[in-house]
């Protein structure tokens, strides 16, 4: 597994980054332990959580879960790159506390950074990622929490997750001028049949020296052979099953591809991105071993660029970044 600077900070990540967001709601936490244990054994050294993962308010089901791993054998902590999130609802129904519902005001942020360290048992967040953009709240206000969270040594690193390119144009602004590193990374939704984020986002991670980390890679299963699963007779919820039939001829033509040039369609879809200078290490979210193990031949995979013609035709962005997208 190779590991690469996060965006311009000098922070090394592996090229996948393990995703937790089904431990507790659909891996238990002995079954979580166990991906932990083989992502450090094979190298995937960055990890992803969020205080609202678990989806019990307020509780941090997940930050838990990882937070036991952690204390149940030494290095472990050392080892791992440790990213988690602020904005989410985390006022606890039976204890109710509008200064931590949704949002990022400063007392919001200090407070959620205290309670996942708890959770999370350790004394040190890597990468606190915003969850979410609140304009309510200016700038000013969330980096000086953040800052004070760093003098601290709470906090390592700074970043965003689903920021516009605009936002993370103005939160790097303020940060330069309050002589602050600001963010670092951006974490959004990407994958072949969603690319909204090349119009402005992917340019605007570019040039301030953002790490994008790709969540939702292969849109939720669709592009993880759908429609081979579903000639095997594997069952789909209903929502699913709708989604697939709308996509079904772009994925008759996507899965033809991977089959012409004998790759999995999921190991296609994530070589996709790794292609994309921007992209620092997709979200992989397994909720077995297999699943875990089953991604690594995306890390060394390299597609051609008649391949990558090909996937352009099948998925079609929005026609490169803003404006040139659209106008002249």
């Amino acid at each position: 597994m190779k590991h690469v600077p996060l965006g311009r900070s000098g922070l090394k990540v592996s090229r996948l980054c393990l995703g937790t967001m089904n431990f507790g709601p659909h891996a238990t936490p002995d079954e979580s332990f166990a991906i932990m244990d083989k992502a450090l054994e094979i190298g995937v050294n960055f990890f992803d959580t969020a205080d609202v993962y678990g989806w019990k308010t307020g509780e941090g089901i997940t930050e838990q879960i990882v937070g036991q791993w952690f204390a149940k054998a030494g290095h472990r902590r050392e080892r791992t790159v440790l990213a988690t999130k602020v904005f989410g609802d985390m006022s606890h129904p039976s204890r109710p506390d509008p200064t931590m519902g949704r949002g990022l005001s400063a007392r919001k942020i200090v407070r959620a950074c205290e309670d996942s360290l708890r959770r999370l048992q350790t004394d040190w967040i890597d990468l606190y990622q915003m969850h979410h953009i609140d304009r309510s709240c200016p700038f000013d206000e969330v980096w000086q929490a953040m800052e004070t969270l760093v003098a601290q040594g709470k906090v390592l690193y700074v970043g965003s997750s689903n920021f516009a390119g605009w936002d993370i144009a103005t939160a790097q602004q303020t940060a330069g001028h309050r002589h602050f590193l600001g963010l670092v990374s951006e974490q959004s939704v990407y994958n072949l049949d969603n690319r909204m984020v090349e119009l402005e986002v992917l340019p605007a991670s570019l040039h301030y020296g953002l790490g994008v980390i790709p969540w939702s890679p292969l849109a939720g299963g669709l592009l993880g052979g759908a429609l081979q699963k579903q000639a095997a007779g594997r069952r789909a919820n209903e929502d699913f099953a709708k989604r697939v039939e709308k996509k079904r001829p772009q994925l008759e033509k996507y899965e033809a591809l991977c089959k012409e040039i004998g790759e999995h369609p999921a190991d296609v879809g994530l070589a996709w991105l790794l292609h994309n200078p921007a992209v620092t290490a997709p979200i992989i979210g397994p909720r077995t071993l297999e699943q875990l193990t089953g991604s690594l031949r995306a890390e060394e995979l390299r597609l051609s660029s008649e391949t990558l013609e090909k996937l352009d035709e099948i998925f079609p962005g929005p026609g490169g970044e803003a404006p040139k997208a659209y106008a002249w």
